[in-house]
C-alpha cells in the first residue's frame, strides 16, 4: 500500500492550529520557494557545495512534513542525512525522483488549496 501524497490528518491539524486562511497563504509559499530548493539542491550538487546541499535538503525536509508531504520529507531527509557524495556517485537520480514527488505534492496541494 502506498503512502497518501498529502497526510490529511496532518494538513488538518496545521488547518486547526494556524487557521485555513494562512494555510492557504503558507501552501501558496511552499508552492513557489520549493522549487527554489530544488535548483538550490541541483546548483549544489553541481558545485559539490556538501553544506549548502544538507542546507536545502533540511529546508526542503522540514517545509514537507509541515504541510504532512511525509514522502517528500523522508526523501529530502535521506538526502540530508547522506549528503552528496550519493547523490552525486547516482548521477543525481534521487534529485530526479524528488523532483518528481514534489511535482506530484505540489499537485495534491494545489487541489487541496481550492478545494
Amino acid at each position: 500500500m502506498t503512502r497518501p501524497t498529502i497526510d490529511q490528518a496532518t494538513l488538518d491539524e496545521l488547518k486547526e492550529t494556524a487557521g485555513p486562511e494562512f494555510v492557504v497563504e503558507l501552501v501558496d509559499t511552499f508552492l513557489a520557494e520549493a522549487p527554489l530548493m530544488l535548483d538550490d539542491l541541483r546548483s549544489a550538487l553541481a558545485e559539490r557545495d556538501a553544506a549548502r546541499f544538507r542546507r536545502a535538503a533540511h529546508s526542503l525536509k522540514s517545509n514537507s512534513h509541515t504541510f504532512g508531504a511525509l514522502t517528500l520529507a523522508a526523501m529530502a531527509r535521506e538526502l540530508e542525512l547522506t549528503g552528496l557524495e550519493p547523490a552525486a556517485a547516482a548521477g543525481g537520480a534521487p534529485l530526479a525522483a524528488l523532483a518528481d514527488e514534489y511535482s506530484r505534492v505540489a499537485a495534491a496541494l494545489a487541489e487541496l488549496r481550492d478545494a
